[in-house]
């Protein structure tokens, strides 16, 4: 493909659009993919391990999908939370379509499928679910997760699968030490070669005085 990637903005491969069948919580499902975004022929790996590793999403409020591709992680959480609003954000917009297809296929009415600066920016998140690109390059990827990972909600959680030969370890000692002492880092679950890792906003202290009784 050239200099074109699953996260160029406009992909200049043929688009190919194909239907897959797929696991997404628990149901098995039929979705179009095509050339040009990430994955397009099966559930990747590292997807795979983190839907296996995950809580089950929030009911309700605002959850994102960060680097969405054609749409496993954020039409999984709609599909388990079907109050909540589902942010699926990504910068190619053949994912985008493709998330906005699968999601009306699917039935699912509460998936928001933009680029990010179109979430609007006093959105906070009951959680982040995410197989970052890690190929867009470290300096890339860290502005990305400083970006968005300092819009968690208090008590609320992101989960980022790495591969671990990609760099996990090293990923999850960089946002120890970058991210305020309100934030927690851990390894939360290892499987077929990938890392899951948990980061967790803890709620603010409060400040001032103490009202005593």
């Amino acid at each position: 493909m050239g200099s074109d990637h699953y996260f160029s903005a406009s992909p200049a491969s043929p688009e190919n659009l194909r239907r897959i069948r797929v696991v997404l919580a628990g149901q098995e499902v039929e979705v179009t993919t095509a050339g040009g975004v990430f994955s397009p022929d099966r559930l990747d790996g590292g997807t795979a391990v983190l839907l296996a590793n995950t809580p089950p999403s929030p009911p309700g409020g605002n959850l994102l999908d960060l680097g969405c591709g054609w749409g496993p992680i954020a039409l999984s959480l709609a599909m388990t939370s079907p109050h909540a609003t589902v942010w699926a954000v990504d910068v190619n917009e053949r994912a985008l379509d493709l998330v906005r297809r699968n999601a009306q296929s699917l039935g699912l009415e509460n998936v928001n499928a933009v680029t990010p600066d179109d979430v609007p920016a006093d959105i906070g998140f009951r959680t982040i679910r995410s197989n970052p690109p890690i190929r867009v390059g470290k300096s890339e990827l860290h502005g990305l997760l400083e970006r968005w990972i300092p819009r968690l909600d208090e008590r609320s959680d992101a989960w980022l699968v790495v591969q671990r030969n990609l760099g996990s370890d090293s990923l999850q000692r960089w946002l120890a030490a970058t991210l305020d002492p309100g934030f927690s880092v851990h390894r939360a679950a290892t499987g077929r070669g990938f890392r899951v890792i948990r980061v967790r906003r803890h709620g603010t202290p409060p400040t001032g005085p103490i009202a005593l009784p």
